[in-house]
């Protein structure tokens, strides 16, 4: 099997917010149970920001939010972060390789091309890559993304037949045991849908950025693209081992839908942010649905929120609830001046699509 195992800043921290050294080790030990047993092995892990800010002086339980510090401390971090990993994977006789990525690299056709050859030849080479987010010269990731959702799209890259997220809990619970001491395992998952969404709740703890909705929403779209997900504690003995056998009771296991998204439309409909809302006639929304179209000026009714051309917006029914998302061709200020014109009446010059099919995402 090819195996994408993510731990999160959390797993790997000491309280103080610095590195923790032998939690690496022992995330490092289960990597090598895999590769022992015959797996290809890629590790996507956080980390670089909490490994710079004690270097900086900025250790602490508390970390600092602005993003250009956060993006100071990774640059220093990173090279700390990976050096734990060199050390620890030597130990195996494994050769880690340091990879950094970011969402973007997964919207862009070369982009894409270019990393899943660099981490196949690497996996060719025996070489463990270790896959981070380029934090530090991340904009928007850095304050609101995360490597669950990193972990999915290189589970898709590369076609993976199981993604593991590590995480300080078992997995998703019926609720937050720190108010509910009934609160249990929920060890299978479907279909993520609006319920469960909620209930994995907001962000996770001060050192790291993601938390279980994180990694409930890289449950998903490792889902739409035919992955299995499992996610559970990485304090949990042999759990990486357990998670790829498919052992019961090893954490929450996501099933993966039969369809498979293009990594284009993965990236669309999960990874990068809308910035606004086009709403459209009942017609255009049976259209898009049913038939795969591209959505067309003509079946526009309203405009919400200011984009502009090739940015991500969702779209809305006459009932206002979002069935799907895509990448706009025109800013919302031509949209809102020709909403409802028939395509021979648009100006010159004016797309004749407001959405281009390729890119729409059709969401559940």
């Amino acid at each position: 099997m090819l195996v994408v195992a993510k731990i999160g800043t959390s797993s790997i921290t000491a309280a103080d917010g610095g590195i923790d050294e032998a939690a690496i080790a022992a995330f490092c030990d289960g990597l090598a149970g895999l590769r022992a047993d015959g797996h290809r092995v890629v590790a996507v892990t956080s980390g670089a920001v909490a490994a710079g800010l004690p270097a900086l002086g900025l250790g602490g339980p508390r970390r600092p939010r602005d993003a250009r510090t956060l993006q100071a401390a990774s640059a220093v971090g990173q090279s700390r972060l990976m050096g734990v990993y060199d050390r620890c994977l030597a130990g195996h006789d494994l050769v880690g390789g340091q990879v950094l990525l970011a969402p973007l690299d997964f919207g862009i056709r070369a982009q894409y091309l270019h990393a899943r050859g660099t981490l196949e030849r690497l996996l060719a080479l025996s070489v463990l890559p270790v896959i981070n987010e380029n934090d530090a010269i991340a904009d928007d990731a850095i304050r609101f993304g995360d490597n669950d959702r990193l972990a999915a799209l290189v589970a898709h890259l590369l076609h993976a037949d199981v993604l593991v997220l590590l995480t300080d809990t078992p997995g998703l619970l019926t609720a937050d045991p720190r108010l509910d001491p009934s609160a249990s395992l929920i060890e299978e998952i479907l279909e993520v849908d609006a319920v469960l969404e909620a209930m994995a709740g907001g962000t996770g703890s001060m050192r790291g950025s993601g938390g279980m909705a994180s990694k409930v929403a890289a449950a998903k779209m490792a889902a739409w693209s035919g992955v299995r997900t499992v996610i559970a504690a990485s304090s949990r003995p042999g759990v990486l081992a357990e998670a790829v056998a498919g052992s019961p009771g090893v954490g929450t296991v996501v099933t993966p839908r039969e369809g498979r998204l293009s990594a284009r439309k993965l990236w669309i409909g999960f990874a990068v942010p809308a910035v606004g809302v086009v709403r459209v006639d009942d017609g255009a929304r049976r259209a898009l649905r049913e038939r795969a179209v591209s959505l067309l000026a003509a079946g526009v009714v309203g405009v919400e929120g200011r984009f502009e051309r090739d940015d991500a917006v969702e779209v809305a029914g006459p009932d206002g609830a979002v069935f799907a998302k895509g990448i706009v061709r025109m800013s919302s200020t031509v949209l809102a001046a020709v909403a409802g014109r028939r395509t021979p009446d648009l100006p010159d010059g004016t797309p004749h699509e407001v959405v281009h099919r390729d890119d729409l995402v059709v969401l559940p």
